[in-house]
């Protein structure tokens, strides 16, 4: 009998408490595939950029009170950093919300995008400027001028296309956007989902795609698990989660979400 595949990623029974005992996420399980893309669905405080932390190990260990997570096959909770080291970049790489935030503010764009590539790819001198180019290119930041500004001198929308590239540039196997276009307004958003999908289908990268909007959570994943208070209350493919909703909860989403956006009308996302 042949053993069944393992997912890229495998999240099992994951509980995250607070400092106080409160718990953050509790008994998730979910799974992408290689070249899958999922989503993570939920309001405010349902536990979904906690999950991402985790599968990072980017969240304190003492929060995780119970639970696996599997990267690439490889345990994350309670991994040390130098056991980690090695998979956050080339295994899985996140897209934060607020770029200003996360990049540092010191320092040019182009050393930025140039520390995972020299880091994880052992690229040096022109082989590392021509990879960094090329990394800014990928994202359409072409011009030489955008290496060499500090991210307060550009948009919000150009220093999101830089966290792409950062997390790009030691060429993950999976790409984590948390929240990736909150902070955007419309048009720069649209061009951010754009890029995310054109970046992930030509890298043949797994995608999990975080947000409170369902409507552009439909845009980007093929299967979809919707938490609630830290709890993943339905999941399944995306197409029929919007049109044929289970829980409550989600019936309430896609009520709302319809109110706001007619893109859900007939939605479908076939694999890329």
């Amino acid at each position: 009998m042949k053993k069944a595949q393992m997912s890229f990623l495998e999240v099992s029974h994951l509980t995250v408490r607070s400092a106080d005992g409160d718990a953050l996420v509790d008994d998730v399980s979910f799974s992408v595939d290689a070249g899958e893309r999922v989503g993570l669905i939920g309001e405010s405080g349902s536990g979904k950029s906690v999950t991402s932390l985790a599968v990072t190990g980017l969240l304190d260990a003492g929060l995780i009170a119970s639970g696996s997570v599997l990267l690439d096959g490889q345990q994350v909770v309670g991994a040390s950093d130098r056991m980690l080291r090695p998979l956050r970049g080339p295994a899985a790489s996140i897209v934060f919300q607020e770029p200003l935030t996360a990049l540092d503010p010191l320092m040019r764009v182009g050393k930025q995008v140039a520390e995972p590539i020299a880091r994880h790819r052992k690229l040096r001198g022109a082989e590392l400027r021509g990879a960094v180019h090329d990394a800014l290119v990928d994202v359409a930041l072409p011009d030489e001028r955008f290496a060499r500004a500090f991210p307060h001198e550009l948009s919000g929308g150009q220093r999101q296309r830089v966290a792409i590239a950062i997390a790009l540039a030691a060429q993950p196997r999976l790409l984590i956007a948390d929240e990736p276009t909150t902070a955007l307004d419309v048009t720069v958003q649209n061009e951010i989902l754009d890029l995310l999908d054109r970046l992930v289908a030509e890298h043949d990268m797994a995608l999990l795609f975080i947000s409170h909007d369902l409507a552009v959570v439909s845009r980007m994943v093929q299967r979809v698990v919707v938490l609630q208070d830290g709890v993943a209350v339905e999941s399944g493919p995306v197409n029929d989660v919007i049109t044929a909703p289970q829980h409550e909860y989600t019936q309430k989403l896609v009520a709302s979400a319809r109110a706001l956006d007619s893109t859900l009308d007939g939605v479908t996302h076939e694999p890329p």
